[in-house]
């Protein structure tokens, strides 16, 4: 992306983020935009696997969180992990591979879009149960701590997560020996097909954080910069020792729970709302171009760029073969052949 040649001076705090970070933010959300629309063309044409939940509306979340840890550093997920795939560094067509249920898919195309992982990356896993990702990241930070290591580990769950039961015995095992952890809620304000406000007495997430002595944390979730901030914050904590998080993002998915969903619960003008005041994409792009980083001009390529990326991606997978019989049994039992005999 193009740098103007003169930055206006402004009152926008960059938390310490150079140029190329900033834009590499942007094209991140970006990259994740384009993906999610794409997925949902290629869905509607029946050209896809499974069951399929879009994360439009949340890149900042993702994006911010990520950009805040190191090679080495882990994430979990949820049923909507696609964004949080690419905001660790997995390639869009390797994903795109996997949801089309090809061979050259991450998991050999038998996860799809709800189960993608890549231990290379550090992603442990995107998980079609509630909440699952949140003793699964805990277990992960359990690691880091017996070894004596500075990585962290970091769990995106939604709000309907917060009211499982693996969430207040995550956490709490996690608060008790300070495992370097930060947990990270997704209140995209509706638990499936009910509001937030219809499944807690409670207003916020983050005030439980106070029942297991841990920081507790709101942020506004359509503003990169300022999740950015906070999830920096609790990943500094948590790799210095001194335990786990609990950060709120208040965000909002544009999209129904799942692709195809009637939404009765919400009504076509409150969407729309959002769309037009909380769109991450729309504020961020406004921030680049209030710091003299990048003009409309600039956008448009970058744009130009990502679309093409995801374009050749779904080449990639169209043109890639299906599982043979051969993997059926892979990956299912340890120390076994792909038969299934003991080794």
């Amino acid at each position: 992306m193009a740098m103007l040649s003169e930055a206006p001076k402004t009152s926008i705090d960059r938390h310490g983020l150079s140029d190329q970070q900033l834009l590499q933010l942007y094209a991140t959300m970006l990259r994740i935009r384009r993906f999610e629309e794409r997925v949902k063309s290629l869905f509607l044409e029946a050209r896809l696997y499974g069951s399929v939940h879009l994360y439009i509306g949340e890149e900042a979340v993702a994006t911010g969180s990520c950009t805040a840890l190191r090679d080495g550093d882990v994430i979990s997920s949820t049923h909507r992990g696609h964004g949080h795939c690419i905001a660790k560094g997995l390639e869009l067509a390797p994903m795109m591979a996997e949801l089309m249920g090809k061979a050259t898919g991450y998991n050999l195309g038998k996860g799809g879009s709800m189960h993608i992982a890549s231990l290379d990356h550090g992603m442990l896993g995107a998980n079609g149960i509630v909440s699952a990702g949140i003793p699964i990241s805990t277990g992960a930070a359990l690691g880091f701590w017996v070894r004596g290591s500075k990585e962290v580990a970091l769990c995106f769950f939604g709000d309907g997560g917060a009211n499982h039961g693996a969430f207040h015995e995550g956490i709490n095992f996690a608060a008790t020996l300070k495992l370097p952890v930060v947990f990270v809620c997704e209140n995209n304000q509706y638990a499936q097909y009910q509001s937030v406000s219809q499944d807690m007495a409670i207003a916020n997430v983050a005030d439980r954080a106070a029942a297991y002595g841990i920081p507790g944390v709101i942020v506004d979730g359509s503003d990169v910069l300022a999740v950015h901030a906070a999830v920096a914050e609790a990943v500094g904590r948590a790799r210095g020792g001194e335990g786990p998080s609990l950060v709120e993002a208040k965000t909002y998915r544009f999209e129904g729970h799942f692709l195809g969903d009637p939404e009765p619960y919400r009504t076509k003008e409150e969407v729309a709302q959002a769309r037009a005041s909380r769109d991450p994409l729309i504020r961020f792009s406004a921030v680049l171009q209030e710091l003299g980083l990048a003009d409309a001009a600039a956008l448009q390529r970058t744009d130009a760029r990502v679309k093409d990326e995801v374009e050749r991606a779904v080449a990639f997978a169209e043109a890639s073969p299906e599982p043979g019989e051969e993997l059926l049994l892979t990956d299912i039992y340890s120390g076994a052949d792909a038969a299934g005999r003991d080794l």
